[in-house]
């Protein structure tokens, strides 16, 4: 219980740290991972740590796909229309 409440306490202070954009995902990843990770068999640590890089991973993938839907939109935009 005390290395879960240190290992929050430093996720915490490091995303408070961070700008929020960098941290993006990070923190529902770790508390999801965290979660799992201690129900397979008390490895909370390892759980939120590789929840954090999963989903900051998806996060970047997903603004990456938001941004790219939104350049083609304002090309769309752009373009003159059919004739």
């Amino acid at each position: 219980m005390k290395t879960q409440f240190i290992a929050l306490s430093l996720l915490i202070s490091l995303a408070s740290v961070s700008g929020v954009s960098r941290a993006a995902g990070c923190l529902k990843g770790a508390v999801v991972g965290g979660v799992a990770g201690h129900v397979a068999g008390h490895h909370s640590l390892m759980g939120a740590a590789a929840g954090c890089a999963v989903g900051h991973h998806m996060a970047k993938k997903a603004s990456k796909e938001a941004a790219e839907r939104e350049r083609k939109e304002a090309a769309a935009r752009q373009a003159p229309p059919a004739k």
